[in-house]
Formats: C-alpha cells, sequence, structure tokens
C-alpha cells in the first residue's frame, strides 16, 4: 500500500521586518524552502507597521519557492496601514489570511489576527464601560471569523485536515514565561473554542516573545507559540518550527 504524502510545514512568528533588512532573509526562505512544503508567518510582519518594511518583505520572500501563509500582527496594524501591508505582502504564492481560509499542499489553513481579553476564568467579560465591551467584542468578533472560516474548510473539503494561523494565543500555556499581568493583552480563550468544534489538528500564533513554545486546548489541538524568540532561544539556528501532517 502506497504511503501517504505528509506535508511539512514550517512555522515562524515575530518576524519584524525593518527597513534596513535588505538581503537579510534571503538564505533563510531558501532554506526554509529546501525543507517544508508551506510556510506559516504567524503575525508582526513588519517591525512598525509601515508600508517600506513590507516592501522590503515582499522582496525577500522572492527567494521562498513554496507557498506562504500568513496573518497580521499588532505591530501590522501600528500605522493603521494594515490593508496596504497586506496588499503588498500578498500574491499568488503569498497568502496572508484576515477571517478567510486557504487549502495549500493539501492542508486547509484558517487564519486570523486574534486578540486580547485572558484566558479560561480570568477572561475578561461583556460589561462595564463601553471600551470595555468594545475591547471584548474585538475578541469575540476574531473568534467568530475564524469559526467561519474553519466552516467554509468544512463546507468544501469535509476531511481534509485543518490548520489555524493566528497572532495573538487561543490558550494559556504557551504565553507563560511573561508576566502574568500581561496575559490579558497576549491573547484570549475565545479563540479556542472553534479549534475542538471545527477539527483542527493544530493552531500556531506568535506575539508573547518569552512565552512557551507548545501547549494544548481543549480537545487534544496542539498549540505552538512560534514567535522567533522563542524558537532561537531553544536552539533552532534557523528559526521555523517544522511539523507534519
Amino acid at each position: 500500500m502506497e504511503e501517504t504524502k505528509r506535508t511539512r510545514i514550517a512555522a515562524v512568528a515575530d518576524i519584524h521586518v525593518k527597513e534596513t533588512d535588505k538581503g537579510k532573509w534571503v538564505n533563510w526562505f531558501k532554506e526554509i524552502s529546501k525543507q517544508a512544503d508551506v510556510v506559516l508567518i504567524c503575525g508582526d510582519l513588519t517591525d512598525t507597521g509601515d508600508e517600506v518594511e513590507a516592501q522590503v518583505l515582499s522582496e525577500e520572500l522572492k527567494s521562498c519557492t513554496v507557498p506562504v501563509v500568513g496573518v497580521l500582527g499588532n505591530h501590522d496594524y501600528e500605522k493603521g496601514r494594515h490593508k496596504l501591508i497586506r496588499q503588498i505582502v500578498q500574491n499568488e504564492k503569498v497568502h496572508i489570511l484576515n477571517g478567510e481560509s486557504v487549502v495549500v499542499a493539501g492542508v486547509g489553513f484558517a487564519g486570523v489576527k486574534g486578540f486580547g481579553g485572558g484566558f479560561d476564568n480570568h477572561m475578561l467579560s461583556m460589561f462595564g464601560e463601553g471600551a470595555m465591551k468594545a475591547f471584548v467584542q474585538e475578541a469575540v468578533d476574531e473568534a467568530l471569523h475564524l469559526d467561519r472560516a474553519l466552516a467554509r474548510l468544512d463546507g468544501d473539503y469535509p476531511t481534509i485536515k485543518k490548520i489555524a494561523v493566528l497572532h495573538y494565543s487561543p490558550i494559556k500555556a504557551t504565553v507563560v514565561g511573561e508576566p502574568e499581568a500581561i496575559f490579558p493583552f497576549l491573547g484570549s480563550s475565545r479563540l479556542a473554542e472553534p479549534l475542538a468544534r471545527r477539527g483542527v489538528i493544530a493552531a500556531f500564533h506568535g506575539h508573547a516573545h518569552v512565552g512557551t513554545l507548545e501547549g494544548e486546548a481543549a480537545g487534544g489541538v496542539k498549540v505552538f507559540n512560534v514567535a522567533k524568540p522563542i524558537l532561537q532561544k531553544a536552539g533552532y539556528t534557523l528559526p521555523f518550527y517544522m511539523f507534519e501532517v
């Protein structure tokens, strides 16, 4: 019986490309292309949310010969130019998801930036001032967008294996290492709710630079914090995490 081909996914987050980074990522993308079938970039593509940084990244990505799937992060929103950044980076081989899904190399990817709000029994609730309700609503909306993206994969490809691509964390375990006082700004358990319900096999995120590499959401969903500083600290010479589906 012929063995089913496995899809090799290389994941990283928080690459924070700067205007001065021209040429810095060429060899990294060339090497990653040799080892992976798909590259995930889980937010904070740029350092200050500037379109010049996005143009640098777009040029560097020309060295990548495999498809790229990504989401934007909070740094990409810093100057309100997130739509422009997405437009600059995205092309027929680079998919920047915002509540959407895409099938690449036989795997379904659903992506959102996500948002904060806290975890488990310490999740913020929809109560109090309008500003606080708006904060919570943002996390609710992001979770709904993720659920809808996964639902579309279910509808169009009912047997496909699904991966969630996020910037903010869906679980507490992968932000442990950061100061506990800032946990509410690093992710939200609301993002975890669609993962088990939609049969996601793994979720990747970043944002928490001194968090924890691996964790697990309800339903046994594997969660990986692939922030570049975490991978470097863990001894990855070329900072990307390999996952086979």
